[in-house]
């Protein structure tokens, strides 16, 4: 396939606001010129992941992830670099030029995305055919008009069996193709639609791509009553959330994400006005759910079913929520009763008071425990071990205490003895589910912080590149990512008199993952802010200490060779008389 002209490349880079992008995945919050929110690309309780709004590139100081809006949908969407540039100009209305298309020059990920959304179109188009009249129906018994048909995308999947397959066929799609992403069955050689007479539900990235789809039963005879699309490798049910893509702002607005069990949950919670709402798809919560929602608030409601198996779910979800240190909270609805049932017999007022009268899930879940007595040595025994677990996976010490001292209120119980189980549970393994963060790379040599230091001048002034000679300069430091960063941008200066990080990463010139994390990092935190005397100062001040280090190093060097018999008396004084001659000339 043809390169990507550079000018529609740098088009989109002009246009695209990467902070919006990130946004969508990210809980970003603004900190100076900077946003900051949790890393996305690995596990952290402090925020260290940065998007510069200005510069249009992020980092990670934790993990030295970094890059522009193309590579970051390229890190977070596992896509190709075609697929990252497609998706970013449909969204900006921006035209790729298409040279010489072969098969399969687009990614199997494109392919599969556009398999899905030519079966969504499908499915929206037969929803309002005749034939969906049983359809529309059940949707309307349901309390489903066409305002929610419409903004969730619902479908209907006609019967037929061969209507998805021809549909297919006819937009040039391999049957194989459609059989991978899940639409597809085959039987003797022979395919045929997955899904056939059902209402469809698209499931959908956060982006809004569709990835496959849930298909709901609208009779009793009709089994199994719910059935998804297989999992494919675009659709992975670990990982995605129904709605989204449509939650995402109101998360951000409202500072919580409210989890329910099902396709028509996550519909009655927006019938209710509670659009902060997001669902599984027929999977419980997960560790990859707990870390999408952790990216984008510290606060989750979970709305279940009221019977056991509700609450036997809000412990689980306990176990998955906690350790990514989400605070978490519960409703438990009367037995029985979903949230559409609610909404049909509550209203959406009587919805939205019972979710904001959530109460922490483990005083939900304590209160449960208790509910039967707890009054001798053996119940309180049973309460604690039963809960310990639980509260060990609190990561916040400060909560972990609290939850301790009442849990200890509680039953009347000796908190000492309460916080001893927890800390052995703990200590036990497997109770904190966290790995161990890594620890960043320490910069132990002076020299490589110094490095650092001129980078940073330079940042604030690319003049100061013409200050001192390059090679006489990088020779002063050790080899490392601050030196071949510096180099880098000891050349951008002095090339284009400007150090623009996302225009190196896009050009694909340089390769050096390493000094590349170290540029950014360093243009992110824009130490100087525009102070080029003060930056000036710092620059030259750096190379003093710089040239200083070198020449006590060559003083320690000579002097060790001298009382090793490498070198004669005479040699040390010529050596050093060199020396000397050496930094009166660069002095002058």
């Amino acid at each position: 396939m043809a390169r990507i002209p550079e000018e529609t490349l740098q088009a989109i880079r002009d246009r695209v606001d990467l902070v919006d992008l990130i946004g969508r995945h990210v809980n970003l919050k603004k900190s100076g010129r900077n946003f900051t929110g949790l890393c996305p690309f690995h596990q952290e309780k402090t925020p260290s992941f940065n998007v510069n709004p200005e510069r249009q590139i992020f980092h990670c100081f934790g993990c030295g992830e970094g890059g522009n809006a193309i590579s970051f949908l390229i890190k977070h969407e596992n896509l190709t670099f075609p697929e990252a540039v497609r998706t970013l100009a449909r969204e900006l209305g921006i035209e790729v030029p298409e040279h010489d298309p072969t098969p399969g020059a687009s990614g199997l990920a494109e392919r599969l995305r556009g398999a899905n959304q030519l079966a969504q179109d499908l499915y929206v188009e037969a929803l309002a055919a005749p034939q969906a009249e049983g359809a529309r129906s059940y949707l309307a018994q349901r309390g489903i008009g066409s305002e929610e048909t419409t903004r969730f995308g619902i479908g209907f999947a006609p019967a037929s069996g061969r209507a998805l397959l021809g549909h297919l066929e006819r937009e040039k799609v391999p049957a194989e193709i459609g059989k991978q992403a899940g639409l597809l069955g085959a039987r003797d050689d022979r395919h045929f639609d997955m899904l056939r007479g059902r209402v469809t539900f698209p499931i959908q990235d956060a982006r809004g791509q569709v990835l496959g789809f849930g298909g709901r039963a609208m009779s009793d005879e009709q089994k199994p009553k719910y059935l998804n699309t297989p999992e494919s490798p675009v659709y992975k049910k670990r990982e995605v959330l129904y709605g989204l893509h449509l939650a995402i702002a109101a998360m951000r607005k409202n500072e919580r994400a409210v989890v329910v069990e099902g396709y028509f949950d996550r519909i009655a919670m927006h019938r209710a006005g509670i659009e902060e709402s997001v669902a599984t798809c027929g999977t419980a919560l997960t560790a990859e759910h707990a870390r999408a929602l952790r990216r984008r608030t510290q606060r989750v409601v979970l709305v279940f079913d009221g019977d056991a198996a509700g609450q036997k779910a809000i412990e689980s979800s306990l176990h998955v929520l906690l350790p990514e240190g989400l605070r978490v909270e519960a409703v438990l609805l009367p037995a029985g009763q979903d949230p559409d049932d609610l909404l049909a017999s509550e209203g959406a007022e009587g919805l939205r008071a019972r979710v904001d009268a959530a109460i922490p899930a483990i005083e939900l879940v304590t209160r449960r425990l208790v509910a039967n007595g707890c009054s001798t040595p053996w119940e309180k025994a049973d309460a604690v071990a039963a809960l310990a677990p639980t509260l060990a996976l609190i990561p916040d010490a400060v909560e972990r205490s609290e939850r301790i001292r009442r849990l200890a209120m509680t039953i009347d119980a000796d908190p000492a003895a309460v916080e001893q189980a927890v800390f052995r549970a703990r200590k036990g393994g497997g109770s904190d589910a966290r790995e161990a963060m890594p620890e960043p790379p320490r910069r132990s040599d002076r020299r490589v912080r110094w490095a650092v230091d001129l980078i940073a001048a330079l940042v604030c002034d690319p003049a100061l590149a013409g200050a001192e000679p390059h090679d006489a300069l990088l020779s002063l430091i050790p080899e490392s990512p601050a030196r071949r960063a510096l180099e880098l941008a000891l050349a951008e200066s002095a090339r284009a008199g400007v150090i623009d990080v996302a225009a190196i990463e896009a050009d694909g010139a340089v390769e050096d993952a390493a000094a590349l994390a170290v540029l950014r990092a360093v243009v992110l935190e824009d130490r100087f802010a525009e102070q080029a005397e003060r930056a000036a100062r710092a620059f030259h001040e750096v190379v003093s200490r710089l040239q200083d280090a070198s020449r006590r190093d060559e003083q320690h060097d000579r002097r060790r060779r001298w009382e090793e018999d490498e070198i004669s008396d005479r040699e040390l004084l010529a050596q050093a008389q060199r020396a000397v001659e050496e930094r009166r000339r660069r002095t002058k």
